[in-house]
């Protein structure tokens, strides 16, 4: 049996880190997420290139301006690729809200509206369809209105702390999606210092999360992210979702190394651990997140890597709608 089959026997779903359908066709996985950069990378491809005429199209007979024709461009380009995805996998698909909303907590809720309108045009219900929201405290309680108010699923990416994660369970999301790799990225640069499965820093705190809100009883799916290898994806065997690239996955399909389950939720419940709470403290999550250097610098880093990202697709299909 290859790694990847264990890992699904494990009780992870596993979900394909792409915005390539042919990958995500080849590794069958429940779920799909994508992001700008992969958005942007894939719409590279020539392939695709009639579903950015399908969003410019739209754009033109919707928007006055240019600048305006772009933004509808941008919303629909997004919905065309997760309109795709979702009739290869069986589950949801998750699209982002845009990066450069990170901090404005109604401007996320509005755009999130629009993005689920714009799947309820095409046919697919909300109930197939994550929205990415980055895990700053705006981004929690746009998420948590949302879930609340609207009935809207959410995917709280850039998540790396812990204090991040209780917010998150705390406001009812759906889902969240901490990321390990970058973890390991700062440890390794900060520090100089080699790490192995069982002592990675973004794997311990995927760990301690999992057992956290297993512990507690939280429902909000966790769904570790951003892996830099297989050894760190088989650290996780068990977690509820994993989420990995193309390549990480053709290495899991290829190998039948043992890939034994390691984390369990009726474990968790035994655990000792200490119940915390940052409901309505703003000031204490905004502290506590900024007394976590790693965290605070790699939020950061994510929203502006997926704001320029978004920017850049901006600006090609601004090139688009005005030629």
């Amino acid at each position: 049996m290859s790694q990847l089959e264990q890992l699904k026997k494990s009780g992870t779903t596993v979900v394909a880190d792409t915005g390539d359908f042919e990958s995500i066709a080849k590794f069958t996985p429940q779920d799909a997420t994508t992001n700008p950069s992969l958005i942007l990378a894939a719409t590279k491809q020539p392939q695709y290139a009639k579903l950015i005429d399908i969003a410019i199209d739209y754009a033109k007979s919707k928007g006055s301006t240019k600048e305006e024709q772009a933004s509808l461009a941008l919303d629909r380009l997004l919905v065309e690729f997760g309109a795709e995805i979702l009739k290869i996998v069986p589950g949801r698909v998750s699209t982002e809200v845009d990066a450069r909303l990170s901090f404005n907590r109604d401007a996320t809720i509005k755009k999130a509206i629009e993005i689920i309108e714009l799947y309820k045009a095409q046919g697919i219900d909300k109930e197939r369809v994550l929205i990415k929201i980055a895990s700053t405290w705006e981004g929690i309680q746009a998420a948590r209105e949302l879930e609340s108010k609207h009935g809207i699923h959410c995917n709280l990416t850039l998540l790396f702390s812990f204090v991040q994660a209780v917010a998150c369970a705390e406001a009812n999301v759906t889902l969240i999606s901490p990321f390990v790799g970058r973890i390991l990225d700062w440890y390794k640069a900060s520090t100089g210092k080699e790490y192995t499965s069982e002592t990675d820093p973004g794997v311990l705190s995927v760990r301690n999360i999992f057992n956290y809100y297993k512990k507690f009883g939280y429902k909000t799916i966790v769904m570790g992210a951003s892996f830099r290898n297989t050894g760190e994806i088989a650290a996780l065997a068990g977690c509820d979702y994993l989420t990995i690239s193309p390549s990480l996955l053709d290495k899991l399909a290829n190998s039948n190394d043992p890939l034994p389950k390691v984390l369990d939720a009726s474990k968790a419940k035994e655990l000792d651990l200490e119940k915390v709470s940052y409901v309505d403290d703003e000031p204490d999550f905004r502290f506590l997140l900024n007394e976590d250097a790693m965290a605070t610098e790699k939020l950061s880093e994510g929203i502006r890597k997926f704001s320029a990202d978004c920017e850049a697709l901006y600006n090609e299909l601004l090139r688009r709608v005005s030629a």
